[in-house]
């Protein structure tokens, strides 16, 4: 396949804008209405995720082969979707008829053969990452709600417990499927290490017009029943035993990965007596959106291990420190650590940016890097070429890269560099599992 002719065409059909999607997706139901009920009712962000999947996929023609990564965990997460291989057919046939529908006559038997090569490369990586995982699990896992706990106005605290074993990393995220808004999925990342009991907290913000987490947020109750799909990310999660110092920066709900490994570290130390020193800044926007204050002030009073931070951006009145949580944790000590960085696209790309003038080189600065920039909020449904592996966008996280973000950035109250001194404290027809 030509990646410069896959590149040059698509770029022109996206000319075309919402068109684009708005025509494959009529393609596809019309031709196979038997696949519309995979889908969410509404529309309008499933076609979003098209154009961005495939303009990911497409922009990396070149490196298909060499990097599969990418699209075998699209394989193995449209399970949960009830995808099978002869899908890839149906959606390749629409995909080719909505090229060749804005391409015109540019649409001839080369490029024609260009795509199909593509797309046939794209389709055999997803389908053998789907059978391969389907072997050792389930299409999704059912849970159920322990509790649900109205942490703040907009927060809840939800706990969840799989029927059968789930197995998952501290930092990772889990995709959940609520009975209030079937075929809805949305991303979010377990604020705790593995238990014994096998139960799973999550943080859930209610997002003003969001689909799903003013329903989780009002409406979810103990005794319901969620599916959970498998975990996915590696990129903010750590070795057992690495003794490499951390510097967690968090943004808002972007701090439930980084307790998990937070609390991994501390199994860690209760259980060896050694383990890395750990800095966490929390950055919110007003202090009442500080809800694990009273938690993560017990830890540091009585792990000598590890220090936290509170960074609030506006409320001029705030006693502590104020400002970009980035800038603050750019003015901490940096040698020897590494930086795991979790919260909105904004606080994301102005942490990293931060970081990167204040000298941590990049290898030593972790994020959850998803393909998608998501704007708003965005129904997940399976999109074939592949839909993406959004994290919740009724969601503060797991991050989106985007642009820096415009939140005040004052000086006042920045604390000095933290003391390093406490080195000495030691596809097949899906299946449930429930």
């Amino acid at each position: 396949m030509d990646a410069y002719a896959l590149q040059r065409s698509w770029d022109q059909v996206t000319t075309f804008g919402d068109q684009v999607p708005l025509y494959f997706y009529s393609h596809l139901f019309v031709s196979h209405p038997e696949v519309r009920t995979m889908f969410p009712l509404s529309m309008s962000n499933q076609r979003d995720k098209f154009v961005g999947a495939l303009g990911r996929i497409v922009s990396h023609a070149d490196q298909i082969e060499r990097d599969a990564t990418f699209l075998q965990h699209l394989g193995r997460d449209h399970r949960k979707y009830a995808v099978i291989a002869e899908h890839y057919d149906v959606v390749g046939a629409s995909l080719c008829a909505t090229l060749m529908h804005f391409l015109g006559p540019e649409w001839d038997e080369e490029l024609a053969a260009h795509w199909t090569a593509a797309y046939q490369v794209v389709a055999r990586i997803m389908v053998e990452a789907a059978e391969m995982s389907s072997e050792a699990s389930p299409d999704w896992w059912e849970a159920e709600v322990i509790s649900a706990e109205r942490r703040t106005m907009d927060l809840t605290l939800l706990t969840v417990r799989p029927h059968s074993p789930f197995q998952f990393r501290p930092g990772q995220s889990v995709s959940m499927e609520i009975p209030q808004r079937p075929r809805q999925w949305r991303y979010f990342s377990p604020a705790n290490a593995p238990r014994s009991d096998g139960s799973i907290d999550l943080h859930v913000q209610q997002i003003d017009g969001g689909q799903v987490s003013p329903a989780v947020v009002r409406s979810l109750k103990a005794g319901d029943t969620v599916k959970l799909g498998a975990p996915v990310g590696e990129r903010l999660t750590r070795r057992e035993g690495d003794p490499r110092d951390l510097l967690l920066v968090a943004g808002g709900t972007g701090l439930a990965p980084l307790l998990a490994v937070l609390e991994q570290i501390d199994n860690e130390w209760q259980r060896t007596g050694i383990g890395p020193l750990v800095h966490l800044l929390h950055g919110v926007r007003m202090p009442w959106h500080l809800y694990d204050r009273p938690r993560l002030r017990q830890l540091a009073q009585t792990r000598p291990w590890f220090e936290y931070t509170e960074v609030v951006s506006d409320d001029s009145s705030y006693p502590g420190t104020r400002g970009k949580v980035g800038t603050v944790a750019a003015r901490q000590t940096l040698s020897g650590r590494t930086a795991m960085v979790c919260g909105g696209p904004q606080m994301v790309a102005h942490t990293l940016e931060q970081l990167a003038a204040a000298g941590l080189p990049p290898e030593y600065v972790k994020y959850e890097h998803f393909y998608y920039a998501a704007a708003g909020e965005h129904a997940v449904g399976p999109a074939l070429p592949p839909g993406q592996e959004t994290p919740s966008d009724d969601q503060q996280a797991p991050p989106r890269i985007a642009v820096p973000e415009s939140a005040l950035d004052s000086g006042r109250g920045l604390p000095a560099p933290d003391a390093r001194s406490r080195r000495s404290h030691g596809l097949r027809i899906p299946r449930s599992a429930g």
